[in-house]
This record gives structure tokens, sequence and C-alpha cells, in this order.
């Protein structure tokens, strides 16, 4: 084993020093290299969640490698905003304001029938959109505000728009977050809905990203061998409204050490730019700083494949699509 890869293992499980902006400044010494400049010309690439955070600054590094971006968000004033400062700011950029509540699974379907007859072919889709709530709250549909928005709703968008990433020859990616390594995933419906007990914001949230990381696994298996892969990452901790704002004590210990916006976008950036070919050597597609991590501790159970069918029997009946997993 090379120095590089103890030294990076080390990183990864001692979290401060690898989810910190420590991590990638270590890192960059062997980690893989830069996407060349204008790799994303001509392509199109969906960022859910443009409108803030790791949203913000993975729509401008998409733009400066020469990406047409679609920013989506529910909120179309915060999404003409931004638009116009990304044209302001770079003359030559190709932004496209997108307006969509991920967590509205009719709302999903609609705009997916729309964008569908606006582009022939999406290059790359971010799932970046996230939700943190005190209480709980339901969707549109009577679903836990964060299973629809993290889960649910991105599952439907990987459905409908499947004919459109694959004429773009797509990479999908679900923004998770390391926090996932704290929950088990969920089988029963109602821990699924987070109903059997009393309700935890930040345990429903991290339910719901252990949820994301599975169903990208089982995405990706299912397509394997065609033009569509999809993955999934965690961030780190960045310095984002994610984080300062729901998180505020944890925010404020760690504040001089969390890695800018542009830090935690750059993984997903680099795995939409440059399709690493390591991307199909593996079941598991969970991505940080630019490498494949574990989805479990040495110390963690492995997922059941049982439990794993249970739950995405539930995603498929939720979302009223294929269960041909």
């Amino acid at each position: 084993m090379r120095p590089s890869s103890v030294l990076d293992a080390v990183l990864d499980r001692s979290l401060v020093l690898g989810y910190s902006k420590i991590g990638p400044a270590l890192r960059r010494r062997w980690w893989p290299a830069d996407p060349p400049a204008g790799a994303l010309a001509g392509q199109r690439v969906v960022v859910t969640g443009a409108t803030s955070g790791i949203g913000e600054a993975m729509a401008r590094s998409f733009l400066d490698l020469g990406a047409t971006v679609h920013l989506l968000g529910r909120n179309p004033e915060k999404v003409a905003r931004y638009a116009a400062e990304l044209r302001r700011d770079v003359p030559t950029a190709e932004v496209v304001e997108e307006v969509c509540d991920v967590g509205d699974l009719d709302a999903v379907r609609a705009w997916c029938a729309d964008l569908s007859e606006r582009v022939e072919a999406v290059h790359g889709l971010v799932h970046n959109a996230g939700v943190m709530t005190k209480q709980r709250e339901e969707s549109a549909q009577g679903h836990e505000l964060g299973l629809a928005a993290h889960v649910l709703g991105p599952h439907l968008m990987n459905e409908l728009l499947l004919p459109l990433l694959g004429e773009g020859a797509g990479t999908v990616v679900f923004m998770s977050s390391g926090g996932m390594y704290s929950a088990g995933l969920r089988t029963e419906p109602d821990e699924i809905e987070y109903r059997e007990s009393e309700y935890d914001g930040v345990r429903a949230y991290a339910r719901t990203k252990r949820m994301q990381v599975v169903l990208a696994d089982a995405w990706s298996r299912r397509l394997r061998g065609g033009r569509v892969r999809v993955v999934s990452m965690h961030p780190g901790w960045a310095d984002t409204p994610g984080v300062t704002d729901a998180l505020p004590g944890f925010g404020k210990l760690v504040g001089p050490i969390l890695r800018d916006a542009a830090g935690g976008a750059d993984t997903a950036v680099w795995l939409v730019a440059t399709r690493p070919a390591s991307a199909l050597e593996e079941d598991h597609q969970f991505w940080h700083d630019r490498a494949r991590r574990p989805t479990t501790y040495p110390v963690q159970r492995r997922l059941d494949p049982t439990d794993e069918g249970r739950f995405l029997a539930y995603v498929s009946h939720s979302t009223d699509t294929s269960a041909a997993w």
C-alpha cells in the first residue's frame, strides 16, 4: 500500500482531519487530476438546490468548465437572482432557470415532462437539494419532508429523465452526508417515514442520507453496462447555511476548519466532468475527495440484501415507478 493511501485512510477515519479543509489541502498532493479546461463544453448539467451553499459553488464550477447549467430551486426569485449574478460575473455563461419543488412528486413529474420537451440530452444531474426541519413535516403527497426531498423526488427524477441521461451519457450524483454513517437503513414504512418515535430533525436527515447511498448503489447496479452512471458522495464539513444555520453549535465549534463551499462541491464536479473509469469497478459508489469511500465503519453491520429490497420496494411503490431492481 502506498504511503499516500495509508494517510488518506487515516484522514478519512479521523473525521476532523478528513472532513475539514485539512483533508483536501493534503489530498491534493495525490488525488486525480483536475478536469481539463472546457471539459463540459456543449454539455448540460442540472443542479438541484442551486441557490445557496454547495449548489451555488457547484453551478459556478460547472460553468467554468463550459457547461450549460440548469439552476433548479423551488423559489423563483432566488433562482432568478443567482442566475443574474452568474450572467454578470461570467458573460459567456449559459444559464437556464428552473423552478421545481423536488419534494413534491407532482411538481417533479410536471417539470421533468417540461424539460424533456426543451432539451435532447442531459449530461449531469446533481441531487443537491436538501432540507432539515425541527418538527416532522409532510410533503404534498404526505411523505416526511426530508424523505420526499432527498430520496423520493430524486428517484422519480432519475426515472423520468433516464432517456435524456442516456442520450447524454450522463452522470447522476446524490449529495449525501458523512452523517449517514450514524444511521442504519430503515425498512419498515413507519420508520422510513419517521413516524415510529419522537421526531428528531438531525436524525431524520441522517436517515435519509443513508437511504440516498443505498439508492445510488441500487441505481448503479441496475444501469451497469449502460451509458448512465449513478454515484453518491459526501462533501465533508463545508461553511454553508446547511451547517451554520441548521447546526449552529457545531458550526461555531468547527468554524475555523470548515472547508469552503467550493471544496464541498469539488468531488461532484469532478465526477461529472471526468466520469472516472474506477466508478464501474465495484458495487458501492460512495465518494469523498475524489476517492471511493466505505459505506460502513468496521464495527457496523453491512447492509442486508433483504432490508435493501424492502426499502427499494417502498421507494418504487411511493413514486409509482419500476420495481425491477
